[in-house]
Parts: C-alpha cells; structure tokens; sequence
C-alpha cells in the first residue's frame, strides 16, 4: 500500500523500509540552523506540493514566515531522505508523514515533537471525532511497539507524533458520468443490484470500454476495497467479523459466506479485460484514459486522477453499496487519517513550525487546501460538504460516517495476528477475475487460509 502516500494497499512496504532505519535513526542529531523567518517541509505527495504552496503564500502574509516545500517521491526515497538528513543534522522543520505509521516509526527514533501537549480540545475540535486522535500513540500501537523488530520502537503511551492533514477510506468507486448519463443514470447507485444493473447497461452500450478496472496485481485490493465493505453492510457487524473466525458455522465456508460471495461474484462478467494484471495506478489510467468506464479504489484516488487527465467534475463517486435486505442498507464509510503533519524535534523555530501546523489545520484554510490538492481534510466540514469543497469531494464527504454501523476499513481486530491481507485476495482473485471455481469453493479456500492462521496463533 502506498500506505498512505498514494495508495492504502501499498501502506507495508513503505512502512517495512522503515523498520531498518528505525535503529540509525535513532543514534542520529537533530536539524541543523536556519532562518527564523523561513521554514522548510518535506512531503511525499507532489499532488499536495501546489495546495501547500498556496497556503504558506497565505501564511507568509498572515506572519511574514516563508515555507519552502519540496516533494520527494515515491515513498521509499522518502523514507531515504529522511533517514540521510537526520544523519547528517539536516531534516527539514516539518513532514508531511503517513498517519500512525512513519510519524510514530520518526517519533520513537527520537526525531519529532511530541505534540501532546500543545495539541489542546479547542485544536481537535476542528475535526471529525472519529479523525480527532489520530497520530496518538494509543495502547495497541504502544503494545505493538513492544514486539520484536517493532517499526516503532521507543513510542510512549500517549504521545502524539503528528496531526491530520488528510483523511479518507478505500471502498469508493469512480465513475464516468457522461457515459452514465448516455444510458440514463443520472445518480449513484444505492444497492449492490443497482449498481449491477448500471455496469450491465454501460457494458452492453460500450462493450470495448464499459467495464470497471481495478488494481489487482495488489491482490488485497478486490478483497478490502470492494468485497468486504459490501459484505458488512450486507451481514452487519457481528456476522461479518465472523467471516474471518475459525468457526466453521460461521466463517467464509459458512452459509453467509458463501452467500456474500454469490452477491461478490455478479461482477465477474463486467471486469476490464486485462486488469486482473494491472497495478493500481495502471488500473486509475485505464480509466482516466477512456479504457474503463468505472475504477475501485478510494477518496485518494481523485487527485491521481486529475494529474493524468481526467476532469474530476465527470466523476461520478459512491461507496460500495450493501444488497438490497441488507443488514446495513444505510451504511457509511468510517474516515481515518491517511497524511499527517509532524514537527521535527531540533528545529530551529519551534513556534514558526507549530503556528504552521496549526495554520494548516484551520477550518478554512484545510477547506482550501482540499479544494487544490483534491483530498479530504480532518475537518467537519458541515451539513453541506459540497459547498464547503465542490461536488465531488463533498460527495465523498456525504459517504463518511461516525455512526457506530460504519464500515471501519482500518479495524483489523477481528482478524488473527498473522493474517495476510495479500495472500486471502489472492485466493479470492481466484474466484474473481480469474473465474475458476463457484462461491463455495471461494468459500472453503478462503475459510481454510484464515484458520490456518488462527492455528498459527493458538499454537
């Protein structure tokens, strides 16, 4: 996963380049001196670069402090740079840093400002409470911290390492809404069905380019962004963390199972030729480029669009909808933190570097920055989001939830300790693209995978 620079299903590998620096980094210094007029942030989103650089313009006239920003992309020669400078005492004032993950991995390394005490109720009162906390070194992420070769060795309980920028979630689908518009369908789906019955209707208009891309050279992705939300609002919550139990009565090889399996499979004839081998930014320019009609991925997903040239205002966008007598027919998607902002621990103007971070989380200012960077804030943005941050985000706004029915796609707790996310969609992809076999046989392959996982733990 891009973990969350571009993509949540790439998250581990940027995330697993930087348990090896965690040991350098913590035997290094901090930054070196500079101007107290002038800062400087580093980030690995370049989609970010131009919204940032709006918003210090904005900055700079508000307290006469420059921020410089620079991009370092992709994500590994990120987690490089940073390791470098903090060898040689030259990391920036600021990071834009993957939320709960490379902020907690620099904190315990010593490299950032524990933010706990300066991060006040009147600061998260600007976010969503679900958001509020996030960057916060929680009880799980401490205990984890704990564990042998740990990405965050050193973390306390109760620190914070960073704050949101942006938030979001995967499960959302995108698309074209002037093809959509030519076989009528004006508005989103609000079931599974629907939504079956708009890929039928654009697949038989455009059988060349009706269909629907998705990454699946990240096996995970047919498996987190589209099957599971639409199995927990089809079961509810209970029934649906049971799918990944160990109980027969009650596991994917059980009659709920295979019963949100049959509902999954009725996609099977509506898949992109191909994509069951393209990676997930292949699948987004399948359909930027005209070669798909709809693309699965999430709320982060919008501004890679629009960098390889498709107009956002054609985007059609709605979250995995449950079946028709589903459980959960309203069902939203909870939000979670995907960038966050942290302070390093030596720079040179501690205050400058705070009023940024604070200046950035400003309702009005994270409304803008939005707008440009096309990516969710942490901030409530209201009954109306559309009006806080166009038609299109606002309508990825509508679809996130705090409602305790919310599909949360970052609660892993309900799954066992060595679950790998990677391996269960492979053999889900089995079933779909790839066609081989029926739901039951997806059912037992994947009930037998997971126990296999539950017996490792129990040993």
């Amino acid at each position: 996963m891009t973990g969350h620079p571009r993509r949540l299903a790439r998250r581990s590998v940027a995330l697993a380049s930087a348990v090896t620096m965690t040991a350098v980094l913590a035997a290094c210094g901090g930054t070196g001196g500079g101007s107290p007029d002038e800062l400087e942030m580093w980030t690995f989103k370049q989609s970010h670069v131009p919204a940032l650089e709006q918003a210090a313009e904005q900055f700079e006239q508000e307290t006469g402090i420059t921020v410089k920003i620079q991009a370092i992309t992709p994500d590994d020669a990120f987690l490089t740079k940073v390791a470098a400078a903090a060898r040689t005492n030259d990391l920036p004032d600021i990071l834009e840093v993957h939320s709960n993950g490379d902020d907690h991995t620099f904190g315990g390394a010593g490299l950032l400002e524990d933010l706990s005490g300066v991060v006040d109720e009147e600061w998260t009162d600007q976010y969503l409470p679900a958001v509020a906390d996030e960057g916060m070194v929680t009880q799980e992420y401490y205990e984890n911290s704990l564990t042998p070769g740990s990405k965050w060795l050193g973390v306390e309980e109760g620190q914070r390492f960073s704050v949101p920028l942006t938030i979001g979630t995967f499960g959302i689908v995108y698309a074209n809404r002037e093809r959509l518009a030519e076989v009528g369908y004006t508005e989103p789906p609000a079931t599974w069905d629907e939504f079956i019955e708009m890929l039928d209707a654009v697949g038989q208009a455009r059988p060349d380019d009706g269909g629907i891309a998705n990454g699946f050279r990240a096996p995970s992705t047919g498996l987190e962004w589209l099957l599971q939300p639409m199995a927990y609002g089809m079961l509810g919550d209970q029934p649906y963390r049971d799918l990944f139990s160990d109980d027969p009565a009650a596991n994917w090889g059980s009659e709920n199972g295979v019963a949100a399996l049959t509902e999954y499979g009725r996609i099977q004839p509506y898949w992109t030729p191909g994509t069951q081998s393209l990676s997930i930014d292949e699948a987004d320019l399948s359909f930027a480029h005209g070669e798909s009609t709809f693309d699965v991925g999430g709320t982060f997903t919008l501004a890679f669009l629009e960098a390889n040239g498709f107009d956002p205002d054609n985007a059609m966008t709605f979250a995995v909808p449950p079946p028709e007598g589903a459980a959960i027919p309203d069902m939203g998607l909870a939000p979670f933190a995907l960038t966050g902002l942290s302070v390093t621990k030596d720079t040179h103007n501690k205050e400058g570097a705070l009023d940024w971070v604070r200046f950035l989380s400003q309702t009005d200012v994270a409304q803008d920055f939005a707008r440009n960077a096309l990516d969710l804030p942490p901030n409530d943005l209201g009954p109306n989001p559309e009006d806080a941050v166009g038609p299109v985000l606002g309508a990825m706004a509508a679809s996130l939830s705090s409602d305790e029915n919310a599909y949360h796609a970052a609660d892993t707790s309900y799954r066992p300790n060595a679950y790998d996310s990677a391996r269960v969609g492979e053999v889900l992809a089995d079933f779909t693209p790839l066609d081989r076999g029926d739901p039951a046989d997806a059912g037992r392959n994947l009930a037998n995978l997971i126990e296999s996982y539950w017996s490792e733990q129990n040993r």
